[in-house]
């Protein structure tokens, strides 16, 4: 995971670094709570109905996603997810990390993440 503060690049310089990179970029917009979050990401990544919004569903539905992408041939995707400053204080931002860094891993060169600090 990289960490990229929103005072030096704007979201359209990290997005077009991607796409430079021949990667897609999927944007996880800001949420201030554990639930919200985990509702970003279902609702962002199209996970499925019955997705449990917690950290288990979360991580499991990383790594569904990350095999539709390599199943699938598609291109490599980096998620840019802008985190504000209250959700950084939060308990739960430090095991969200470690699920997205997690995922990375699991996913090899399919997945990658950009954390935006806002």
């Amino acid at each position: 995971m990289k960490i990229y503060s929103a005072d030096t690049w704007t979201i359209e310089e990290l997005q077009a670094l991607v796409a430079d990179a021949g990667r897609r970029a999927v944007l996880i917009p800001a949420a201030d709570t554990k639930r919200a979050v985990l509702e970003s990401f279902a609702a962002t990544l199209d996970f499925p109905a019955d997705y449990g919004v917690n950290l288990d569903a979360l991580n499991d539905s990383l790594h569904e996603f990350a095999d539709a992408v390599a199943d699938d041939a598609q291109r490599p995707v980096s998620f840019i997810w802008e985190v504000p400053a209250a959700f950084r204080a939060d308990r739960s931002f430090g095991v969200i990390c470690e699920i997205l860094q997690d995922a990375e891993s699991y996913a090899g060169k399919n997945l990658s993440v950009i954390a935006v600090f806002r």
